[in-house]
């Protein structure tokens, strides 16, 4: 990936290595808060924040603090803790300006803290050997593969809510059969060489 062009991997994160439908890091959050597009777009856009900030600080910890005293195996506490800084930072920010989103989003904004989509975006751009600046593009393309898979789903459960769905499957059973057909539609992806 540290050879491809800007495109090569923005193409690649957000659609051919999607981290929800490929990579399958995210879920909780993706089935938790994608029952109203409302709160799917909050936290889409909460996460793309999170991810593209995390991304540039943990990228400058890791390459001018961990690496000069040979301390890279600290590199995942040090990058849950630029992340969880950054999650308290977008909770009190949204709890001042958004009340209405913030109660929307409940127990699964200080979640973001504990979504793998975000450490694992930071992980993914050191084993990627990726300068700063295709690590900055690298997280927000993979935020945003992340905000389209929430709202491709918070899109299709609230169309389910007025259908006539069995009871067994209403609620998380169908939200995960319609995930499952994303995937394997995102599946169509995986052969694209770019």
């Amino acid at each position: 990936m540290s050879n491809m062009s800007i495109f090569g991997i923005i193409v690649t994160a957000m659609i051919v290595q999607n981290i929800i439908f490929a990579k399958f890091i995210g879920c909780c959050p993706f089935f938790g808060v994608s029952k109203t597009l409302d709160s799917a777009i909050g936290m889409s856009l909460a996460v793309i924040f999170v991810i593209v900030m995390s991304s540039a600080l943990t990228w400058l910890g890791y390459y001018y603090l961990l690496v000069p005293f040979h301390i890279e195996y600290l590199r995942t506490i040090l990058f849950i803790l630029v992340i969880a800084g950054f999650v308290q930072f977008v909770e009190m920010a949204i709890a001042k300006f958004s009340p209405g989103l913030y109660k929307a989003l409940g127990i699964f904004l200080p979640l973001i803290t504990t979504n793998c989509a975000v450490l694992a975006a930071t992980i993914i751009n050191i084993d990627e050997n990726l300068s700063f600046i295709k690590s900055c593009v690298n997280g927000f393309a993979i935020a945003m593969g992340f905000g389209i898979a929430i709202l491709i789903l918070a899109g299709i459960r609230e169309k389910l809510e007025f259908s006539p769905i069995p009871k067994h499957f209403q609620g998380l059973p169908i939200s995960f059969m319609c995930a499952t057909c994303l995937a394997l539609a995102f599946m169509g992806f995986s052969g694209m060489q770019i």
